[in-house]
């Protein structure tokens, strides 16, 4: 046996930084904390055990988008147009759409960020810089230093929402209670909220790409990458309970009330900072700047590899073709795309049927991952041994479920607002 090929099979037994933590810590935005954040501040700890429940259910998707790559070498793209071109007329148009709102989406948080820390630039400008930033640092594709940034915005992030939990003193009997199963009245939506935005929507599907990247191409890598994922979201879980736990004791108990979305990260700040002095405001808004910045850097790199795979596939291009990888033309084309284009919408704002497209075919997009998961994952596209048994089958089930009514209610909601 060669040396390669001994370093290729010890490299499982000790690498746990892997595509899992990548996916974990893109997946997770201010937006997912912030959800968790007011859900802890409206009632308590009784919707912890949706933030377990998220974990377990991403663990899931995220597991059989992992097993559906190392098994069959194929792309989770590859595997949707199996089924049909209709996957590629609800792909194409969410991709584009997607990745222009989100585009400015992300700066604006960043911004949003840095602002409150150095507010000597506009928010614009600092989510500029930081979507410039991000094309920096993924534009060749490299996946390694694309790695280790992330790894330091995990830790970052982290430590901060860890110190800021801590500081509160948690009440642990409340904690452990909050891991029965219950819906306070009216808490439905928060509860699905809570559960569907731990960890991500349309960079789970990146996770096949990033096992790709990182060399674990065939079924020998399928412990680790089941490893992987479960540590990934084991650090995911605590990170997320470390928020609703500021959310329970700092404004809960106080009955304080924080805004919605980014400017609810600036709020719980400036709470933290009256209640244990500056320093701690300024901590945890670097959490947040990281939590965000984490987020534009991993979708940069994997959204931009699913754009380049689907762009690469529809026009027919071999599967191992450069056009179709990180640092291919497709790929540097689509980081472009989320980088310039949003730049617009900092300054002149949103327009309306875009944000409204947005948000339909995003909400659609967790029941189509699971209903194709389940589809490609018990037919022969998969080797017999590592199609689904009927644990994951139920669970799979349940998700499309959850993820069902959370998008019914996004849907009606969007509609209501807009019309």
């Amino acid at each position: 046996m060669s040396n390669q090929t001994n370093q290729q099979t010890a490299e499982p037994k000790w690498s746990l930084v892997g595509p899992g933590l990548v996916v974990a810590a893109t997946g997770v935005g201010a937006a997912d904390l912030i959800a968790t954040t007011v859900a802890g501040s409206k009632y308590g700890y009784a919707l912890l055990w949706a933030v377990v429940a998220g974990c377990i259910m991403k663990v899931i998707l995220v597991e059989g988008a992992g097993r559906y790559s190392l098994a069959t070498g194929r792309t989770i793209f590859e595997g949707w147009s199996s089924l049909g071109r209709w996957t590629h007329w609800y792909f194409g148009p969410y991709i584009v759409i997607w990745g222009f709102v989100y585009g400015a989406a992300a700066m604006a948080g960043t911004g949003l960020a840095l602002y409150s820390l150095f507010p000597f630039l506009s928010v614009a400008v600092w989510g500029i810089i930081s979507g410039l930033l991000g094309l920096a640092l993924v534009w060749s594709g490299r996946y390694d230093l694309f790695e280790k940034v992330l790894t330091a915005f995990v830790i970052l992030m982290f430590i901060t929402v860890i110190i800021a939990a801590a500081f509160t003193l948690p009440n642990l009997g409340e904690v452990v209670a909050g891991l029965v199963p219950m819906i306070p009245e009216g808490a439905m939506i928060n509860v699905l909220s809570v559960a569907g935005g731990v960890g991500g929507t349309i960079t789970l599907a990146a996770y096949g790409y990033w096992l790709r990247e990182k060399g674990w191409e065939t079924p020998r890598f399928m412990r680790v990458m089941r490893l992987d994922n479960s540590v990934a979201y084991g650090v995911t879980g605590i990170f997320v309970i470390a928020t609703l736990i500021v959310g329970a004791e700092l404004l809960y108990s106080a009955g304080i009330a924080i805004g919605s979305g980014d400017q609810g990260m600036v709020d719980l700040a400036r709470v933290l900072g009256e209640r244990y002095g500056t320093w701690m405001s300024k901590l945890f808004l670097i959490g947040f700047w990281a939590a965000s910045m984490s987020s534009l850097i991993g979708v940069w790199n994997g959204v931009s590899m699913m754009f380049a795979d689907f762009a690469g596939h529809t026009l027919k291009k071999a599967h191992d073709d450069p056009d179709r990888l990180a640092g291919g033309k497709f790929y540097k084309a689509y980081v472009l795309w989320l980088t310039f284009p949003p730049m617009i919408m900092l300054f002149l704002g949103q327009p309306v049927y875009l944000i409204l497209a947005y948000g339909v075919l995003g909400s659609l997009f967790m029941p189509f991952m699971s209903v194709t998961l389940m589809w490609i994952l018990n037919t022969d596209r998969v080797p017999r041994e590592w199609r689904n048994g009927l644990f994951v089958n139920i669970m799979m089930g349940l998700c499309t479920l959850a993820f069902a009514a959370l998008a019914l209610n996004e849907v009606h909601t969007r509609l209501a607002k807009f019309f």
